[in-house]
């Protein structure tokens, strides 16, 4: 018989969406299910970043210490409803979701030239090299085309580059050049991608974040969409989570609140999560 795969999916979530993810990472291995373990890592904005610190072999518990230390940054970032006025003024508009993609990345090219941040800002190290072993795969959003684009071990691009790319959230970040194209926040098509592991086995998906323009790109209705014969399930905050982090999600102040409410919430799902994996 065929070897079983499992696929991880981190969605998008901003900075308390990266900690919330560790937390609950973190106390699944705690209760002897390891995620970290899986042949596949689809990672998107917050969940690239995870994905690919995990798929590089950074012992989780050490990435969930790290939402405990402070901030790497003395400017705070937030989502304002300016922002939001404008993310809707690209996308209502227009019937078809990559023609709005498109207007939103016309938006993109005007953000504040701030650093990506992803490695850490003050590593001093180069870019680390695609992870062997497992497939990582990143997505991101074409701003011209408005259309998904994934980078792997294959594709030839920096891993850096592909993990900034998927987490240039408009208006935050600028969109980050590839190969002569400019690329943004891959949660701008889903929150997860979670079609993207439809070849797997089993899938496991954490999505902090669950709103997308389109319903068949909101992560319920793809993990519902995927084949028949793949075990699958979706881990969202709960209620406890949601209130630990707030609103705005790059909101840095609020990562070990995220990251304590996701390990809280891990020991409600282990079992769940425990039957997929197992």
């Amino acid at each position: 018989m065929p070897e079983t795969t499992r696929a991880l999916v981190l969605g998008s979530g901003g900075i308390t969406g990266i900690a919330w993810e560790l937390g609950i990472l973190a106390g699944l291995a705690e209760a002897g299910v390891r995620l970290t373990e899986a042949d596949l890592v689809v990672g998107t904005s917050a969940g690239a970043v995870v994905g690919a610190e995990l798929a590089l072999g950074r012992p989780v518990e050490e990435l969930y210490a790290r939402q405990f230390e402070p901030a790497d940054t003395d400017r705070p970032l937030r989502t304002t409803p300016g922002m939001m006025v404008r993310y809707a003024g690209a996308m209502l508009p227009v019937r078809n979701a990559t023609a709005g993609r498109v207007r939103l990345g016309r938006l993109a090219l005007e953000a504040r030239d701030l650093p990506m941040a992803w490695p850490p800002r003050d590593s001093g190290s180069p870019s680390p090299a695609w992870p062997a072993g497992r497939r990582l795969v990143v997505a991101a959003v074409d701003a011209g085309s408005g259309r998904l684009r994934t980078f792997d071990a294959a594709s030839g691009v920096d891993l850096t580059d592909a993990v900034s790319a998927s987490h240039a959230v408009p208006l935050i970040w600028p969109p980050v050049a590839i190969d002569g194209r400019h690329y943004l926040d891959g949660g701008m098509r889903s929150p997860a991608n979670a079609d993207l592991a439809a070849d797997a086995d089993r899938v496991v998906v954490l999505a902090p974040l669950t709103r997308a323009w389109r319903l068949a790109d909101r992560p319920q209705r793809q993990v519902a969409a995927l084949p028949s014969g793949v075990a699958r399930l979706l881990v969202t905050p709960d209620r406890a989570a949601r209130r630990a982090t707030g609103w705005n999600t790059l909101n840095a102040g609020k990562r070990p609140a995220a990251a304590l409410a996701g390990r809280a919430q891990a020991a409600a799902v282990a079992d769940a999560v425990r039957a997929v994996w197992s």
